[in-house]
């Protein structure tokens, strides 16, 4: 009916990496840029993080991974949400993740990948850009 809501986004660190310095900081933008943020918190495994994107009908899930897990991490999030039917929910990302990682994770169905060092206006402007609210 052409009536939409903000963008919905799920801002999760998966895996045993307790660094969310940069998750708190890129959830706190998309927050100010009028998205409705759901922060999972530390220590997540990608089964919550897929499980909290359904429930929470979350249109993006954004994975911080500093702990080098990245290819596993990001491949796991993106098969359950192909084995649950909600592969319209994308999948972005950014953290320490190597320069060749990235066109393999791409390849996965990872939409973006954001390094240390991006602006936060560049996340908040790709995601508007690139992520649609179901609304």
């Amino acid at each position: 009916m052409g009536v939409s809501g903000p963008i919905r986004v799920v801002v999760a660190k998966p895996g045993l990496d307790g660094h969310d310095r940069g998750a708190k900081v890129i959830a706190r933008a998309l927050r100010d840029a009028g998205m409705e943020v759901i922060y999972t918190g530390l220590h997540q495994t990608p089964e919550q993080v897929v499980d909290t994107a359904i429930q929470e009908d979350a249109d993006a899930i954004g994975l911080s991974i500093l702990s080098g897990a990245h290819m596993t991490l990001f491949a796991k999030v993106i098969e359950l949400l192909k084995d649950r039917d909600a592969e319209d929910i994308k999948v972005f990302g950014g953290g320490i993740i190597p320069e060749a990682d990235i066109a393999p994770l791409k390849e996965l169905g990872v939409a973006a990948i954001f390094t240390p060092g991006t602006p936060t206006g560049d996340v908040v402007a790709w995601v508007n850009e690139n992520v649609q609210s179901a609304a």
